[in-house]
């Protein structure tokens, strides 16, 4: 069932996306090459737990850490280990954060170092995606108007996305109904309304739509081992539009 939230509860919400964000902030700072993806774990549960929060992902479903790094051709779900990030990576961090029983969860990809234009080239579409998806998050539209427009933007500059992984209601648990696709028609699935929470995560490839889970049972790549970007924002549906949630106040 779709919880739609309180003022207070959103507020609650804003709170811990306030502390997500804090987070992607220190990573901007510390993801260079020489860096371990453990320490960017450390570092970031160190954040969570100074601006009176709690890892959201740490004992999630057994997973081990207070945050995914996923490198290169992993699309999400990385667990942190004794990994050196290297000049020219790229690596997508996803953050959740509960603070007094709500959750925010948002990812960002980041560069190490230098890279190409190319690489350049697919981050900056898929952080536009998720931005052309917010247009359509307003009461009145549908989840799939939300998806028909990522897909239809990331689909034009001739990348793909995995149809396995989607974007996902939040509240008091980090995960809740409704599903967020990428892809789908327009005029599809369940209507937005005032005080419904949702993360809306665009997860591209530079290459084809097909991927695997790693024998760790957590880590997704590309079979075909091009690249990945992931980007995405805990929002509010309001009267006439969205708020971030997961941004600095």
């Amino acid at each position: 069932m779709i919880s739609i939230k309180s003022p207070r509860e959103i507020e609650l919400m804003d709170r811990a996306g306030t502390i997500v964000a804090l987070v992607h902030k220190k990573m901007q700072e510390v993801v260079k090459p020489g860096i371990s993806t453990l320490e960017l774990d450390r570092i970031a549960e160190e954040v969570i737990r100074e601006n009176g929060g709690t890892p959201s992902f740490k004992g999630y479903n057994g997973f081990p850490a207070s945050i995914c790094t996923s490198i290169n051709d992993m699309l999400v779900h990385g667990i942190p280990d004794k990994t050196i990030l290297k000049d020219g990576d790229i690596i997508s961090i996803d953050v959740g954060a509960c603070y007094k029983g709500y959750h925010g969860d948002s990812a960002w990809s980041y560069t190490v170092g230098e890279v190409s234009p190319e690489v350049q080239r697919l981050m900056k579409v898929t952080e536009e995606s998720l931005y052309q998806g917010l247009k359509m998050a307003k009461p009145g539209n549908r989840i799939g108007d939300i998806a028909n427009a990522i897909q239809l933007y990331v689909e034009h500059f001739g990348y793909s996305l995995p149809i396995e992984y989607t974007g996902h209601g939040i509240g008091r648990s980090v995960h809740e109904e409704p599903y967020v696709p990428n892809v789908g028609r327009a005029h599809t699935l369940e209507f937005l309304k005032k005080g419904m929470c949702i993360a809306v995560e665009p997860m591209v490839f530079m290459g084809k739509p097909h991927c695997k889970t790693l024998a760790d049972g957590w880590g997704v790549v590309s079979r075909d081992h091009s690249l990945a970007a992931h980007y995405e924002h805990t929002i509010a549906i309001l009267d006439d539009g969205y708020k971030i949630l997961t941004k600095e106040d």
